[in-house]
């Protein structure tokens, strides 16, 4: 039998309700059902239509923020220059969450509604990068990197949805379907002192320049500043902080230029109910009950967050929640909005899987007062040809300080092994000793959580991408048996 809105949307709520994701009291809960009654159908699309714009908002937010200076500076930079990241981000890092600590990143915003950018990467000598290229709904339309392109020299125009017309050549075009593109370069880097001068030199020969400049000298205008615009608040904190009516009115404008998807359609046809028609501004008077302003936006990012319990396409091995669907979502739109909101800027699963952990093998969360293990069998550390890592995080998906200024730990570090041949990550507050440090990863006195990378991971077995290889579960040191 199919169920109504309603009874879906009853059901959801519930769910939500009962969940320790959830910031909503059951008694909230009651409320709602009792004081939109037949409204809540009103609700549920307005609940539907947040989580569908949810990465459109969440990317314009996040290039107000990293854009809005003069000129480039530490990790931002204006509209069409690139921030090139001379070292890794720390603990300060806030602009985006689950940030890396393995790449450098070189990116750069660009608007290409006017006229194409053109993009030149010089030959990186067998270096790992990847030049993932995002539109405005987190969808990543192209990869060119050491995967999919190789590693000599290469130069592309990115052309906007609505452009036609003839590159010079030698230039290959990549058409974005919105007019807001992230390039979100990353080049691999050990962290030594001779690497990051070597990452910096590729860096500076990348080239960023207006499809009318190229070819002729070009210096890139100066940004404008914005004082209007929060340069201190997380971008999630502004976005969620936003309510109904500001957030759909923002959304309605940012669709006109960032146009959805042909597949959408069926999704947008229910969003006029409440005032929201793409290439038109939001009508608030359809959004009848104002109660709304309050109510949507958390129960939608509840419902977001659910998805790492709830989503099919989201596994639950050992502790550890991945999926292989990210980068391009289709209509998943709760698939999309949930990456966007822990790891925006997500790569296509060809080039990088995310398992991420916020429980030991007995189900518990994780607490920096134990002591934790991460053992890796002989033969199976995490299968990628590009590199693998895994990252200490707090609740938010942000870097914790530690003594070491390390928040991430790899092959890098010089990994030691047991006598088997097998390999062991200890992930605590305090030192393991000296004999263990280069296998520490140090963890914060209170919860965190855990993310592993596998960039470029193996396509044939064993392999995270068809299920031949599984990330192993995090022990606490307790229920550890010492061999």
């Amino acid at each position: 039998m199919r169920m109504s809105r309603r009874q879906a949307t009853i059901g959801a709520l519930s769910l939500v309700a009962g969940s320790s994701l959830s910031s909503i009291a059951r008694a909230e809960f009651g409320d709602i059902l009792r004081d939109f009654g037949e409204g809540i159908d009103d609700f549920a699309v307005a609940q539907d239509a947040y989580i569908y714009g949810y990465p459109l908002v969440t990317m314009e937010y996040t290039r107000r923020v990293i854009t809005n200076v003069a000129s480039p500076v530490g990790n931002r930079a204006p509209m069409g220059q690139f921030i090139k990241s001379r070292q890794y981000p720390d603990d300060s890092f806030r602009d985006v969450t689950a940030p890396n600590a393995d790449t450098l990143y070189t990116t750069a915003f660009i608007d290409v509604g006017q006229e194409p950018w053109v993009l030149s990467i010089p030959d990186m000598k067998d270096r790992y990068f990847l030049f993932p290229m995002l539109d405005g709904w987190t969808d990543v339309f192209q990869t060119p990197g050491k995967r999919t392109t190789g590693t000599g020299a290469q130069t592309y125009a990115i052309t906007g949805p609505s452009w036609t017309g003839a590159l010079p050549p030698g230039v290959k075009e990549y058409k974005s379907p919105t007019s807001l593109v992230w390039l979100l370069g990353r080049i691999y880097c050990t962290g030594t002192p001779e690497d990051y001068a070597a990452v910096h030199a590729a860096q500076d020969q990348c080239k960023l320049v207006p499809l009318s400049s190229y070819g002729k000298s070009y210096t890139p205008p100066a940004g404008k500043v914005d004082p209007s615009i929060d340069m201190k608040t997380a971008v999630r904190e502004q976005v969620n902080g936003l309510d109904a009516i500001a957030y759909f009115t923002l959304l309605a404008q940012l669709m006109k230029t960032n146009p959805p998807a042909a597949a959408d359609a069926p999704e947008l046809a229910k969003f006029a109910r409440i005032g929201l028609v793409a290439g038109k501004d939001f009508d608030s008077d359809k959004l009848r009950n104002a109660d709304f302003a309050k109510r949507v936006p958390q129960v939608a990012f509840d419902r977001i967050m659910l998805q790492f319990k709830v989503n099919k396409e989201v596994k639950d091995i050992n502790g550890w929640g991945y999926t292989t669907k990210t980068g391009l979502y289709g209509t998943d739109y709760f698939m999309r909005a949930f990456v966007t909101a822990i790891g925006l800027g997500a790569n296509r699963p060809q080039d990088a899987v995310y398992p991420s952990s916020q429980k030991d093998s007995e189900g518990k969360a994780y607490d920096g007062a134990n002591k934790y293990v991460l053992h890796f069998a002989k033969g199976q550390m995490p299968p990628a040809r590009g590199f693998w890592s895994v990252t200490m995080y707090d609740s938010s998906y942000f870097f914790v300080a530690n003594p070491i200024n390390r928040y991430s730990i790899s092959a890098r570090q010089n990994l030691k092994s047991n006598p088997d041949g097998s390999v062991e990550l200890y992930i605590q507050k305090e030192s393991p000793g000296a004999d263990k440090e280069s296998n520490w990863l140090p963890a914060p006195s209170g919860k965190f959580q855990l993310m592993m990378r596998l960039y470029w991971p193996n396509e044939n077995s064993p392999s995270i991408i068809n299920g031949t290889w599984k990330p192993p579960a995090v022990k606490k040191l307790a229920t550890v048996v010492r061999r």
